[in-house]
């Protein structure tokens, strides 16, 4: 529902006893989003797909948890063209957790229907890489701005066929030092290249890029009180006095069964003392902050996934995306 108007997709290679009936069945990701369980598009999902699969430059302003990766996700997997085995689509993101967060929500949507998406990121084999967007020309590529302009520059990622061009969460890309080299990749693309930009806030560097590379763009506004999500239930607690907050915490998680939560913490050296302080009481923690590059490592614990380890995180920065429960402090 909400891109029902959208053309009906060509072809689809997996047996059709798969796919489930669902609303979203008239586009081309209809039978991934309804395996994904999404039952209603969100307000930025009912504004912004049908623009963005018509072709149109998107500027969309919205926090995190408004649905803003299935917007774009849907987007790119209706205008993508399976015959064709070249990259179509390229999202920029400012981490690479992030980028391998949406490559994983794009593979999901696109199950069904076949389509590839690639992580292009640092930190990995960069072999492997140039192997993998020159012998299977993913459909998608999401990837950092400093690895995909690499790529792009050593003629290792082919921009002939890319059509859609996605920045999400540009506030954040350009505040940790990416102008250059999103100007650069800017460049290397065609002139007809369909542009989305989303970010959370529009300070001028957003908007000296939305005025150099978009072309009359739709804006959208979603507001802060339509961020919260259907099913999700949120309470607080009035801690009155500093000193009472560790007590309050401990009390939280003696009494409530929590199988995964993140703390967010505002400094580098309170992370350290709650994780000294949860450690002594015998709650397992793991304490992740925002290294020089943006990226979060995780200075106690395994380095690996997380997920289903029944552990609890204390974090400095951002976590967007990621699909945790949440307890700030």
């Amino acid at each position: 529902r909400g891109v029902g108007s959208a053309p009906t997709a060509s072809r689809n290679p997996r047996p059709s006893s798969r796919e489930p009936s669902c609303p979203a069945s008239k586009v081309k990701p209809g039978s991934g989003i309804c395996a994904y369980g999404f039952e209603k598009p969100s307000a930025i999902q009912q504004r912004a797909i049908l623009p963005c699969i018509k072709g149109y430059d998107v500027i969309a302003q919205a926090q995190s948890g408004t649905g803003k990766t299935a917007t774009f996700a849907i987007s790119i997997l209706q205008q993508v063209e399976l015959e064709l085995k070249a990259t179509q689509a390229l999202v920029l993101a400012p981490t690479r957790e992030l980028a391998q967060q949406i490559q994983k929500v794009v593979m999901a949507l696109g199950d069904y229907m076949g389509a590839s998406c690639h992580a292009c990121i640092g930190g990995t084999n960069v072999r492997a890489e140039v192997q993998k967007l020159q012998l299977e020309a993913p459909h998608v590529v999401v990837g950092t701005p400093g690895r995909v302009f690499d790529m792009l520059n050593r003629r290792y990622l082919s921009p002939k066929f890319i059509k859609m061009f996605v920045l999400d969460e540009a506030d954040e890309m350009l505040s940790r030092g990416f102008k250059d080299q999103i100007y650069d990749i800017f460049q290397k693309l065609s002139g007809n290249t369909q542009v989305v930009l989303l970010s959370a806030t529009m300070p001028l560097d957003v908007l000296e890029v939305t005025k150099k590379f978009m072309r009359e763009p739709i804006r959208i506004l979603v507001k802060k009180e339509e961020l919260t999500l259907e099913g999700i239930r949120q309470f607080y607690i009035n801690v009155e006095r500093e000193e009472w907050k560790l007590d309050t915490l401990c009390d939280l998680y003696e009494t409530l069964t929590i199988t995964q939560a993140v703390i967010f913490i505002n400094t580098r050296r309170k992370v350290d003392w709650l994780t000294e302080k949860m450690h002594a009481r015998d709650f397992t923690v793991s304490a992740m902050v925002s290294g020089h590059s943006g990226s979060l490592g995780v200075i106690q614990g395994h380095s690996g996934s997380l997920r289903g380890q029944g552990w609890s995180v204390v974090t400095q920065g951002s976590l967007r995306g990621q699909g945790w429960s949440v307890v700030t402090g």
